[in-house]
């Protein structure tokens, strides 16, 4: 298995070159003690522990799985010494409150250790990133009495923190959810139910695990207006802080995966445990929802974690493989054969990767640049980037994690056969990043969620806002010498983006009840490629413009993928463009019953 090796030259190329954090940082005052030279050591410290201690677990641990005796969780070896690390280091309260242990670092930057740690091994930054999670959602919604008492050994990373919404005959549609909090005298709940799909339910990795729980009380409205949010520990905390006795949570079983196998996927049963309200009665999707924000795109990272991986692996392979000649003539021609990077189609699939992984981490960023302005921004920024992280939060998710499973298997495919042997690794982060299109909302669901709630309910006046960013964008970059053949692609772009919303919305007011469900899924995608050609036009121009030198290899690189991503990936968008202003008939008027 290849190693991983951090793309710190890229991450800090993106944060300072291209979106100018320190800047942005000093106009908050909770980032007034985060600057360049403190971003860049976080991100060596995290290049080291990840590259050294991290990723080496990823192949054994994904062999030999989680193992589940009688009610024990048990993760494989090497993963509870390490997790400890993670958390001597403080890497679990990286964002956290400061009142309560946290450190209150930028999400611009904490994405980026999340893209490490991913790239090094999923399964173990998913009992990191869940915990960093639940403890957002506690510090947001709940008493002062549960932040002063959860909150603290969650930063730490001393107990862990897993989301509990999933049931059996519940996935998407929460509403149905049987989960029960029955009030108890004391103020706490009695919470019964099952939960199924619960990544961190249950492990040896940690002395404690704090559930988030979405329950009904016996008296709840019907649906989603009646559900509302529980912590219950599966420990109960005694008043000092000091750990009591079992909490009526057990792991009913383990899930067998296709992939992340080094993470306890549990059912987890809750008979009569004791909980605590977060937020307010019915209120629960609220709380839940602060924290998925941030999940999904926890989880976008994931797919771009993987096709980081799959490309620095699969590049290697390409350079070092030697198969057949070149078209133009031998180029190795003291050997038998030259490198496979030769053949166009192998450069194909290796700049496809290149050009998705790039344009990803930059708009991974900007999506994390929306996050802290709308935490720590005020006024109209605040706004605008609470209205921006709701738009652009599906796409994340979907789009990112699209492109993450087809950047594994073209790594895959330049492999070859070796791609599907175990032992190389590919096929294990095929498997491994599978999930990120599922977990945390299908994209299907974030499609319908971004051309529903985020375009459509609001007339597209959130996108309008992006559209004017995007344009008010290409206007300036064009007085930059080499920029036209970038900007005028974007314009493009963002013109066919605007129309494409329009169409829809003009359909769905003409009575056609399926115009947005049958957009959907191509127009996140269409979204996805218009704001990929927003970040590459963004690095061209940092390129262009000075603020990197344009003389090395590393911003000649920058401009050939860009040129790729605009000439080979790009038109792919009006493909889809053509799909969605097709309309919904050809999907919609066959009978169920042709479905045979």
């Amino acid at each position: 298995m290849p190693e991983y090796k951090a793309p710190l030259r890229d991450m800090q190329f993106v944060l300072h070159d291209v979106f100018h954090a320190e800047q942005l940082w000093e106009t908050m005052a909770a980032m007034e003690d985060v600057n360049r030279e403190l971003a860049d050591a976080i991100l060596e410290e995290s290049a080291k522990i990840n590259e050294s201690l991290i990723a080496p677990l990823s192949q054994p641990g994904h062999e030999e799985g989680v193992s589940w005796v009688e009610g024990v969780v048990t993760t494989p070896k090497g993963y509870p010494e390490a997790f400890k690390q993670l958390a001597d280091g403080g890497w679990g309260g990286l964002s956290g409150a400061p009142e309560y242990g946290g450190q209150t670092m930028p999400k611009m930057l904490v994405l980026l250790f999340e893209e490490m740690l991913y790239s090094s091994n999923i399964a173990m930054g998913l009992y990191l990133t869940l915990t960093s999670g639940a403890a957002l959602a506690i510090a947001s919604h709940a008493s002062e009495e549960l932040k002063t008492k959860f909150l603290p050994n969650m930063y730490s990373a001393k107990w862990a923190g897993a989301m509990c919404l999933t049931e059996s005959h519940a996935g998407t549609d929460l509403g149905m959810i049987r989960t029960k909090a029955v009030p108890k005298a004391d103020g706490s709940y009695s919470v019964s139910g099952t939960k199924i799909f619960i990544t961190g339910g249950d492990h040896d990795l940690t002395e404690n695990v704090v559930h988030l729980v979405l329950a009904k009380l016996p008296d709840a409205p019907a649906g989603s207006k009646g559900i509302s949010l529980f912590l219950v520990p599966k420990f109960k905390v005694n008043d000092d802080g000091s750990l009591g006795e079992a909490n009526g949570v057990s792991c009913g079983s383990i899930e067998h995966k296709m992939g992340i196998n080094a993470s306890a996927t549990c059912v987890m049963n809750f008979d009569g445990a004791e909980g605590y309200l977060v937020g307010e009665i019915n209120r629960g999707l609220q709380g839940m929802f602060t924290m998925m924000n941030y999940e999904r795109l926890s989880v976008g990272i994931q797919g771009l974690s993987a096709a980081e991986a799959a490309y620095q692996w699969s590049s290697l392979y390409a350079r070092e493989r030697t198969q057949s000649r070149a078209p133009s003539g031998p180029v190795n021609k003291d050997g038998a054969a030259d490198p496979i990077i030769v053949h166009p189609d192998v450069r194909r699939m290796l700049l496809t990767q290149k050009a998705y992984v790039e344009a990803g981490r930059a708009f991974a960023v900007y999506v994390g640049k929306q996050l802290d302005l709308s935490k720590f921004a005020n006024g109209d920024a605040q706004e605008r980037g609470a209205a921006m992280v709701e738009l652009l939060t599906p796409v994340a998710k979907a789009f990112l994690t699209d492109k993450g499973l087809e950047g594994t298997v073209h790594g895959q495919q330049i492999f070859g056969g070796h791609g599907y042997v175990r032992e190389w690794g590919m096929e294990q982060l095929v498997r491994d990043v599978r999930i990120s299109q599922i977990y945390e909302g299908t994209n299907g669901i974030q499609a319908l969620d971004l051309m529903g709630r985020k375009i459509a309910a609001n007339g597209g006046q959130t996108l309008a806002l992006l559209v004017a960013e995007m344009r008010e964008f290409s206007a300036s970059a064009a007085a930059v010498q080499g920029m036209d053949e970038f900007v005028s692609p974007l314009t493009e772009a963002v013109d066919n983006l605007e129309s494409l919303s329009a169409y829809v919305l003009e359909q769905t007011k003409n009575g056609d009840a399926n115009a947005i469900g049958a957009a959907s899924v191509e127009f996140l995608h269409v979204m996805g490629f218009t704001l990929y050609t927003y970040m590459w036009a963004m690095m061209c121009k940092a390129v262009l413009s000075g603020d990197c030198a344009q003389g090395d290899a590393f911003a000649q690189a920058k401009l050939h993928t860009a040129r790729f991503f605009v000439q080979r990936l790009l038109p792919q968008a009006k493909g889809l463009s053509e799909s969605i202003r097709n309309g919904s008939a050809s999907l919609m008027d066959i009978p169920e019953e042709a479905f045979i």
